[in-house]
């Protein structure tokens, strides 16, 4: 059996919480993007009618800070600990995820691309097939929402999504910051979510973030920062979420295929 230290140690070197993020879409591996926009096209289906261009331009200049979309794009590998809730590794590529969760000893190893894999809990690996795809399900819907708490900024100009600037804010602390809201079309588990996003225009980098439930209104669930980037492989990620953290992010460019095969 393939125990969790195993996860972090196939790298090379280079509760869900109360909500469940609107994209389920979020790639669900690379997304396919043909849409014109330089050197970060949006994703087939991103609003691009709907959207205005500065919001665009923040989320091209963002993207850019992160280390550029080819170095997103040819990232493959990473490997998260969620709020030190559960344990998470995806090829972003080809849609593999393996997902660990402590606290029920469940272990999921699906494909978000096709719908398809296998679980484990509590040492036995489901069986019956509906019980199965109930449990694949469940595995989805925490890559959805743990991969966007780690990737958000990645994903700015996702299908089904309408980015709109929405002028200027400060940051704790009282730095101004550049703000962009993502509504969204139909699309995942709550379309009905919006989100701010907050830039620093010093470094183009996504600073904090605010979650609504409804987009009719005005006051935001919860604002927390998006603090201590760190290079990893050839792109930046931040793990810091104020009270809570993603902690042991890792890039990589190959790992032992068992991970994703193997309990």
């Amino acid at each position: 059996m393939l125990v969790c230290a195993a996860f972090f140690v196939a790298f090379t070197m280079k509760k869900l919480l109360l909500i469940l993020l609107p994209l389920a879409l979020l790639g669900c591996g690379d997304n396919n993007n043909t849409n014109q926009g330089g050197d970060n096209p949006a994703a087939d289906g991103f609003d691009q009618e709907g959207s205005d261009p500065q919001a665009i331009m923040w989320a091209d200049a963002v993207m850019r800070a992160q280390g550029g979309r080819e170095a997103w794009d040819n990232t493959r590998y990473i490997g998260w600990n969620f709020f030190g809730n559960r344990k998470l590794l995806w090829d972003k590529h080809t849609g593999r995820v393996r997902i660990e969760v402590p606290k029920d000893s469940s272990i999921y190893l699906i494909n978000i691309n096709e719908d398809s894999g296998r679980v484990q809990t509590a040492g036995k690996e489901i069986t019956d097939e509906q019980e199965r795809k109930e449990w694949i399900e469940k595995g989805k819907q925490i890559w959805v929402n743990d991969s966007y708490w780690l990737v958000m900024p990645y994903k700015l100009k996702d299908s089904g999504v309408t980015l709109t600037y929405a002028g200027k804010d400060t940051l704790t602390g009282g730095k101004e910051a550049e703000v962009l809201e993502l509504r969204f079309k139909e699309v995942g588990y709550t379309p009905q979510n919006k989100y701010r996003v907050y830039i620093d225009p010093a470094d183009s980098l996504v600073k904090a973030w605010a979650y609504y439930e409804n987009a009719a209104m005005d006051t935001p669930n919860f604002r927390s920062p998006w603090q201590d980037y760190q290079q990893h492989g050839d792109i930046l990620l931040s793990g810091d979420r104020g009270e809570r953290q993603i902690s042991d992010i890792r890039v990589a460019e190959n790992v032992d295929g068992k991970l994703f095969e193997e309990f």
